[in-house]
């Protein structure tokens, strides 16, 4: 676990299937652990589950959210498809959403940093069912997402522990893996992600 401040840049794609199981991948180009990708799945059932490529990007991870298995796996990406021994997610993207039109209005150096991300959370709450912008993460650290861009999700499919996601469907319920969801769209976010403490 690193100290002080941990900046993330990359994209978080939040997806729902017909299954009932909800996946939230990250995928980081530039992070305190080089780039990698990671997935939290919480089956139809609620069992919450981190599939990271390292053990210390696991340990990182599930101390900052809360997880009921976590699992560190070999993990291959390839565009919006991940592949590990007990997720596989091929994901279609779409075009860009109104939201990621308005999000591209702000200067990125506004949009990534933390207190932009303070005055975002309150509207974020209200546009955005569960979504938040900043709030405290496990271990007292605090974390903010500034975003700056957001597509749609056009399509899912793969399987979890051997058996079939089924097909794209919206995040609901809302997965409950820390303080914030994704949006209740399937979507692919662009995010700067900072982590204090």
């Amino acid at each position: 676990m690193l100290a002080g401040v941990s900046t993330f840049r990359g994209a978080i794609a939040g997806v729902g299937t017909t299954s009932g199981v909800r996946v939230v991948i990250g995928r980081w180009d530039e992070s305190p652990y080089g780039d990698f990708a990671d997935a939290m799945v919480e089956t139809a059932a609620g069992h919450r589950v981190l599939v990271a490529p390292t053990v210390e990007v696991a340990d990182f991870v599930s101390a900052t959210y809360s997880f009921d298995d976590v699992r560190v796996e070999p993990v291959t990406v390839e565009g919006w498809s991940f592949t590990s021994p007990s997720l596989t997610v091929e994901l279609g993207l779409g075009g860009r959403t109104a939201l990621g039109r308005m999000l591209r209005l702000v200067p990125r150096r506004v949009a990534v940093s933390p207190a932009w991300c303070l005055l975002t959370d309150s509207v974020a709450r209200v546009v955005l069912r569960g979504v938040r912008t900043r709030g405290s993460a496990g271990g007292g650290r605090w974390e903010s997402y500034g975003a700056t861009d957001n597509h749609a999700l056009v399509a899912a499919r793969g399987s979890f522990d051997g058996t079939d996601l089924g097909t794209l469907a919206p995040v609901d319920p809302a997965p409950r893996f820390g303080f914030s969801s994704t949006p209740r769209r399937p979507s692919v976010t662009t995010v700067v992600t900072t982590v204090r403490g």
